[in-house]
């Protein structure tokens, strides 16, 4: 199948990223994207803030600013209360209304399996797009949130995790990138795209595969949400976190002193996870130092080089 192209389409199936941009003017694109997900907590309310917070990253990811939203609902009357879809879009408009965006509509079908997301549009200046294949040689890598979303979620539905884990994964998940993009906005950031289904190596292959680099991950680096590690040497892994990593596999390396456990959760699939910046290392410390002033809990996690072999990674 061959899908029609357009000269003012910047960023398209071409080379896939986190969402489609469109130039409409020297001065404006508009980015289109959309997510949706099944529940991972128990509030209604809570689901509904992840899940729009999963859904407007991608506009943060591509170096945009949110306008609209419209709800996409799966949901049966049958199989729960109207109370818990009220409650689910309650908190996905908390999530819109803080983004400064607008919800402009929606569409819902009827399915025993619930799920809820958005489709959003946002703007870009058509200079300014970020996508997740410009890392150049020498740049460094921020990651904006703590690894462990997946899990956690895993140990909450296993009834393994304590109201500490349930409350430190919500503020995790239901946090904005908005904050992260705005600091990034004011460097030379190279590259960007968000930790979601594919975990922290997946995403980062990704650039490495589109931009052709090698990228080194320190794993000691690598921020873990607290009890992510503990619930992993459990064995309370997701099943993508497997399929990840048999689908990566050919490309990348882990070295000998790496733990098994900390592996795990490079590939943890997040949900509404941190953005991945590449950027200059003569700014990355300043831009670092700049989110974690406003709380944000970014770091530092690994580099780019051209190397030997392209589309590589390291884990080291």
């Amino acid at each position: 199948m061959k899908v029609k192209g357009h000269p003012d389409l910047l960023v398209g199936l071409g080379k896939p990223d986190d969402a489609g941009v469109m130039k409409i003017t020297d001065d404006i694109a508009l980015i289109q994207t959309l997510d949706f997900l099944t529940p991972i907590t128990d509030s209604p309310f809570d689901f509904g803030r992840i899940a729009a917070a999963n859904s407007l990253s991608d506009v943060y990811a591509m170096g945009g600013v949110p306008l609209t939203a419209m709800n996409i609902v799966c949901f049966s009357v049958d199989e729960f209360p109207e109370e818990v879809l009220a409650e689910t879009l309650a908190g996905g408009l908390e999530k819109i209304h803080e983004a400064g965006a607008v919800l402009v509509g929606g569409h819902s079908v009827d399915d025993r399996e619930f799920k809820y997301g958005l489709s959003v549009t946002g703007k870009v200046h058509p200079s300014r797009v970020l996508t997740n294949h410009g890392a150049r040689d020498g740049d460094v890598l921020i990651l904006t949130k703590p690894l462990g979303t997946g899990v956690l979620a895993t140990a909450i539905k296993g009834k393994f995790a304590d109201a500490k884990a349930v409350r430190i994964l919500v503020e995790t998940a239901a946090t904005l990138n908005r904050g992260a993009a705005e600091v990034m906005a004011r460097f030379h950031v190279t590259a960007c795209t968000d930790v979601t289904g594919f975990g922290l190596v997946g995403h980062v292959l990704e650039m490495a595969t589109g931009g052709k680099k090698n990228i080194v991950i320190h794993s000691r680096a690598v921020p873990l949400i607290e009890k992510a590690k503990e619930y992993a040497a459990m064995g309370l892994i997701p099943g993508g976190a497997y399929k990840t990593r048999g689908f990566c596999e050919h490309k990348i390396s882990i070295g000998r002193s790496v733990e098994a456990v900390t592996v795990d959760l490079l590939f943890d699939p997040q949900t509404s996870g941190g953005l991945i910046i590449a950027l200059p290392e003569a700014e990355a410390r300043d831009c670092l130092d700049r989110m974690n002033d406003q709380g944000i809990f970014a770091a530092i996690i690994g580099e780019v080089s051209g190397g030997h072999i392209q589309g590589f990674v390291q884990i080291v």
